[in-house]
């Protein structure tokens, strides 16, 4: 027998069932974690949950009195904010669902980052208007972080070389059709590595913080300085003539020379060498005026020290273009194959403890004419600024992968199990169609299986180049060789390039994960990265893991691979026998 006909469904009684649902819709928006609101065609509060109340500092009754409806534009304080709403606004009330950021600014409540989304919504009664918002100012804080940490220098707070370098392209390339007078100056300390050999790093850090403070003092808003890096700085000064260059620069040189430092109860005296060069519509390239500055730099150190000199491109100047003299001897160097692979293994911390390393990064060196070895950070700077690197990476992809060493690869990557070796690529070579043609063809020619190979770009080229790194990767994934972004973390203003890149690794900038231990802010940074990079499908590597608590870290992160002096020590490739 159907017993559902003895026990028919229960039903509300008339004109419940309605108000249970306005209880349960009003349930739903009070305990939101968002704000949540409701306002007329004139802005004007109608709904606002308890968040929404609590972050304006005024009850939802105050806000949605009849006849003095608060209008939600109280949120913003600033003029532009609001214009910005205003204009969201409008395309809501024809149509369009709208999302954004801003912030707001309550008369009585705190200011904060939120995301606003809103629809119109038609009735009875006239057009209303329902938003969400959501906080997102922890997000927006991480992120000013990451972008203030990708251009500014570490130790001293100012603008660090890789921004100074951007900054500097952007100008030289707009005097080209806008014309104007500029100037670069370029300061260098003098004897700073008297004051760094006799009291040490944390003593010459502390000078540099302090000089870079002063510097910041003496220069006007809108100008950039910049620490270009070890004990130079960089000023670009908009909008001027030489001769008030002149005047910048010397006051400059007065201000260090009038600084007394004190460490450890020891006073020293500073002063600084200063060279500096005009930028106007005859200014050939960014790199050329960065190098002008800094052969004037090296003359005024060159004529006694403590002076300032004007790039005027006569003999003395040109001819101490520091990087030049790098220049003849990297040239030699390559013609007398005076360079030697080193290895760095990169640890698989998913594997059990003590395992293998899961692959190595192969490493360059100069053996110089003396039979020391150089590395590379002596004489990569010059190779890079004049063109040498197609050419040494040549010489790499050359001896590397012909000549019969892949042999020798293969039979190294077998001893250590590892899967394959990473080769560094320049941003030089990547824009070099010829260097390009040869490693296709070097990779049609070696015995080495494409897979055995990983690239390395770094995150600057590959974000300055975009276009030409993408159809660069997709080519040479071809061969089945993968592709790592280098020191990612330490330009990056955004990931969503990340999406159209075919990349298989993140190589997390050594910026970034030498302080993890200490330092929240770069676990922070390391830990957002790696979830990105895992959401992508790829594979993070940090760099510069130099102690056994910051390798914990990254387990702790889970972080894919790690690779510093913690896990391995720098060491020849094929166990040549360094040169005396």
């Amino acid at each position: 027998m159907d017993t559902r006909s003895q026990h028919p469904p229960s039903a509300h009684p008339p004109g419940l069932e309605p108000e249970i649902e306005r209880e349960l819709l009003r349930a739903y928006i009070d305990s939101a974690n968002d704000g949540i609101f409701v306002v007329c065609d004139e802005m004007k509060f109608h709904v606002a949950n308890p968040l929404m109340a609590t972050w304006l500092g005024i009850g939802e009754t105050e806000l949605t009195a009849h006849g003095r409806r608060m209008p939600i534009t109280e949120l913003f304080g600033l003029a532009e904010t609001e214009a910005l709403f205003r204009e969201h606004f409008r395309a809501v009330l024809e149509g369009q669902a709208r999302r954004f950021e801003a912030e707001i600014n309550p008369p009585r409540g705190e200011p904060r980052w939120v995301e606003i989304s809103m629809n119109r919504v038609r009735l009875d009664a006239g057009e209303l208007v329902i938003g969400i918002l959501r906080d997102v100012t922890e997000r927006r804080l991480l992120q000013t972080t990451l972008q203030h940490h990708a251009s500014h220098d570490d130790l001293t707070g100012l603008v660090n070389r890789r921004e100074f370098q951007q900054r500097l392209h952007a100008l030289v390339g707009s005097v080209k059709t806008r014309h104007g007078s500029h100037v670069l100056v370029y300061l260098g300390l003098d004897q700073f590595k008297v004051i760094n050999d006799t009291c040490g790093q944390l003593a010459g850090d502390e000078l540099l913080r302090q000089l870079g403070q002063q510097l910041q003092r003496l220069a006007k808003r809108h100008d950039v300085i910049a620490r270009l890096g070890g004990d130079e700085f960089g000023l670009l000064l908009y909008d001027q003539p030489i001769e008030e260059g002149m005047w910048v620069a010397e006051a400059l040189r007065a201000a260090v020379a009038g600084y007394r430092f004190v460490w450890d109860g020891r006073s020293f005296e500073v002063t600084a060498s200063v060279g500096l060069c005009a930028i106007g519509a005859d200014t050939v390239s960014a790199e050329d005026v960065l190098s002008a500055a800094d052969a004037a730099c090296c003359v005024a150190k060159d004529r006694g020290r403590n002076r300032v000199q004007l790039y005027f491109g006569g003999t003395a100047c040109t001819g101490k273009r520091q990087e030049m003299q790098w220049v003849a001897r990297l040239q030699k160097a390559l013609d007398e194959n005076r360079f030697q692979f080193w290895q760095q293994r990169i640890l698989d911390l998913k594997r059990a403890p003590g395992g293998q390393a899961g692959h190595f990064e192969i490493l360059l060196r100069l053996i110089d004419e003396g039979g020391a070895i150089v590395a590379p950070d002596r004489f990569f700077p010059a190779a890079e600024r004049y063109g040498l690197m197609p050419a040494i990476d040549r010489w790499v992809v050359q001896h590397l992968l012909l000549d019969g060493q892949h042999g020798r690869l293969q039979a190294e990557m077998a001893r250590t199990s590892a899967t394959h070796c990473a080769i560094n690529l320049s941003g030089a070579s990547l824009n070099d169609d010829t260097f390009m043609d040869f490693l296709e063809d070097a990779l049609r020619r070696t015995a080495l299986a494409g897979d055995r190979l990983c690239f390395e770009i770094t995150e600057t080229v590959a974000v300055a180049h975009f276009g030409r790194t993408r159809e660069v990767m997709q080519a040479i994934k071809r061969f089945g060789c993968r592709f790592a972004l280098d020191d990612f973390g330490s330009g990056m203003s955004s990931f969503s390039y990340l999406k159209n890149l075919p990349v298989d690794y993140l190589k997390i900038d050594g910026a970034l994960v030498r302080h993890i231990v200490e330092d929240a802010a770069d676990f922070a940074m390391v830990e957002a990265i790696h979830r990105i990079g895992a959401v992508l499908g790829l594979k993070t590597i940090a760099e510069f893991v130099e102690t056994e608590a910051a390798l914990e870290r990254l387990r702790e992160i889970g972080v894919d691979y790690a690779q510093g002096y913690a896990i391995h020590r720098p060491q020849p490739l094929f166990g040549e026998p360094s040169p005396a």
